[in-house]
């Protein structure tokens, strides 16, 4: 039986998100912009036809908001996270098997499922999710993971397809190869783009009839497995359950300059506490931190610095306190007065599972005579913030924050606040 891989990918997510529950903006101009309200991360076709690009700095575009009255949203992850928890959720219904590729895409194995009509059954999981969540998607659908990517840029691209496109036909498959660029590929990015332009690989027909012998030796395996999967030769298989990250990264711009030592520290605890909840969630333990500081690389007229520092802990941990002693020990090295601080951030590598990890020494503290690990003790604080977000907070911040990033337009946090739910009238 052939295999048949669908992969059904949310329109717009972010402005999907917020329309859900503002139905008055379907059809006019709406976009999501980025922490300290920035730049555009999200855009909804209104605003790509008026010529507005992702990442558009808000400043740039500010006469064409106020021309066309786009609608600005402040990005709110805890809205978009729970919606697309619900859109998951919605398509197990469709798969024995789904892989979450992102947070608006998943992979479904549809093999045996839909081989009689592959296209009503594309329809139907479009109807069914958008009846359950109020978010549209389109649906792809190949006979290996490239070739459901492909058949679900087409099904965005081409109204024609009512959202819906199956490629397991190679007449079909081969019609819509010699007219989209290579560069639409799965996994091709900007520069081996270039490259393949530089021999004469343009469509993506151009990619598919070569041979991927020469593509492995001229690029790599994965480019190779790429050519092979465009012809229909499964070599990407679905990963049900997600990798564990093996780095984790928390860095914010600030909505102002921060001076002060005190201020830089608290900005680094809460970001420490963020990802040692991340770091707990996936079971892991980290035995290297690192920090890093910088001014504003685009203000030339200021003063300029940037800094990082990293240390080796000697047992691994996912112990916040022990994470956030550990970042201040690197602060006091690295930080300097006379400077405004614009962006800060922390890392976390060397992660390992916390059943992997070494056993504490019998003497084992670091600094304030804290022990490095006390598993029970973070396990009920992040039991407590599950329920009542935000209740504890380890970090050692003030009550102001003033440095936080600005929300300015954030939307309400519609199905995980009680306070903020919809009201009917």
């Amino acid at each position: 039986m052939q295999t048949l891989i669908a992969l059904v990918d949310c329109n717009n997510f972010y402005v999907s998100c917020e329309r859900v529950f503002r139905p008055d903006l379907i059809g006019k101009p709406v976009a999501v912009l980025s922490n300290n309200d920035g730049c555009v991360v999200a855009r909804s076709k209104e605003v790509k036809e008026l010529g507005i690009k992702m990442g558009v700095p808000l400043f740039q575009i500010q006469q064409l908001v106020n021309q066309h009255q786009i609608k600005l949203f402040s990005s709110n992850y805890t809205l978009y996270a729970d919606m697309s928890s619900r859109v998951m959720l919605t398509l197990e219904a469709f798969a024995p098997k789904m892989e979450v590729y992102s947070i608006d895409e998943a992979f479904l194995d549809l093999t045996g499922v839909c081989h009689q009509d592959t296209l009503a059954y594309g329809h139907l999981i479009r109807k069914t999710v958008i009846r359950a969540t109020g978010i549209p998607v389109c649906v792809g659908i190949g006979p290996t993971k490239t070739l459901a990517k492909l058949a679900n840029f087409a099904a965005k691209k081409w109204c024609k397809t009512g959202g819906v496109l199956d490629l397991s036909d190679p007449v079909r498959r081969e019609k819509l190869m010699r007219i989209v660029s290579v560069g639409e590929v799965w996994g091709i990015g900007s520069r081996t783009t270039l490259k393949f332009k530089q021999l004469g690989i343009h469509s993506v027909w151009d990619l598919a009839t070569q041979s991927s012998q020469r593509i492995k030796s001229q690029f790599n395996i994965v480019v190779a497995k790429t050519v092979m999967e465009l012809n229909g030769t499964a070599c990407f298989q679905l990963e049900e359950i997600s990798a564990n990250k093996q780095q984790i990264v928390c860095s914010r711009s600030f909505s102002r300059r921060l001076t002060e030592y005190t201020e830089l520290f608290e900005a680094l605890a809460e970001f420490c506490s963020r990802a040692a909840e991340k770091l707990r969630t996936q079971h892991s333990v980290t035995s290297c931190i690192s920090i890093f500081i910088r001014t504003s690389p685009f203000n030339i007229q200021e003063p300029q610095y940037q800094r990082s520092a990293t240390i080796k802990l000697d047992v691994a941990t996912q112990d916040t306190r022990t994470l956030i002693a550990a970042a201040n020990r690197l602060l006091k090295e690295i930080f300097k007065v006379g400077y405004g601080y614009q962006k800060c951030g922390v890392q976390f590598s060397q992660i390992s599972s916390e059943s992997e990890s070494t056993q504490c020494e019998l003497f084992d503290f670091f600094d304030n005579d804290l022990p490095t690990e006390n598993r029970p003790l973070m396990a009920v604080v992040d039991q407590i913030n599950r329920r009542f977000p935000k209740a504890i907070s380890i970090a050692a911040t003030g009550f102001e924050q003033s440095w936080k990033s600005k929300s300015e337009r954030m939307s309400p946090r519609y199905t995980t606040d009680w306070r903020e739910l919809v009201r009917v009238k």
